[in-house]
């Protein structure tokens, strides 16, 4: 009799584990919703801080800065961008390559500020088990920019592993820069 107990418990644990496993997908695995409200919800910070003023006080282009970029995987995207020469370097040196790459970018994001007081559409939010393809259109004195975003999901969120303005990838933008120096001058350089 016990053994039929324990069989018939064990059945009921398995079933209620698998009906919570199955019946509450995990954030990866939910509608572009979240996405879509994630980075909605960027944009409306971006533009809180930018205001309608080209003269920000410096901390608050600093918030502004962390708020552009902290959806970006510096670590992935630089991977990304070294290619084959990636796997070769010692773990301090891509410590400190993703740590000046991020430099880079984050010193780059604030040239100009007009851009993200432009209007957002996001016309297209693909969701494929952990990663996500976005499709957004910007318009910016009056003409329209096609900026996607490769998002992978990250433990608790989604980040950036390429940004793609225009059809011209931030990734490979970056890989052609950094790839001709490594050839030239290797990877100190």
């Amino acid at each position: 009799m016990s053994a039929i107990i324990y069989k018939a418990c064990r059945l009921f644990l398995l079933l209620i584990v698998a009906t919570v496993v199955f019946a509450v997908p995990s954030r990866a695995q939910q509608t572009g919703d979240d996405i879509r409200q994630l980075l909605q919800g960027r944009d409306l910070d971006i533009k809180a801080l930018v205001g309608t003023v080209d003269d920000i006080p410096g901390d608050v282009k600093e918030q502004l800065r962390s708020v552009i970029n902290d959806l970006i995987d510096f670590q992935s995207m630089g991977e990304a961008a070294l290619g084959r020469h990636w796997s070769k370097l010692s773990d301090q040196q891509k410590s400190e390559f993703v740590d000046t790459f991020s430099k880079i970018v984050r010193s780059q994001s604030l040239a100009s500020l007009d851009v993200y007081r432009a209007s957002v559409t996001y016309d297209e939010i693909i969701v494929s088990g952990s990663g996500a393809h976005v499709v957004t259109t910007t318009m910016y004195k009056d003409v329209p920019t096609k900026v996607e975003y490769v998002l992978r999901f990250n433990g608790d969120t989604w980040v950036a592993t390429d940004i793609i303005l225009d059809e011209v990838s931030t990734v490979k933008g970056y890989s052609r820069s950094f790839q001709s120096v490594i050839r030239k001058n290797g990877f100190d350089e």
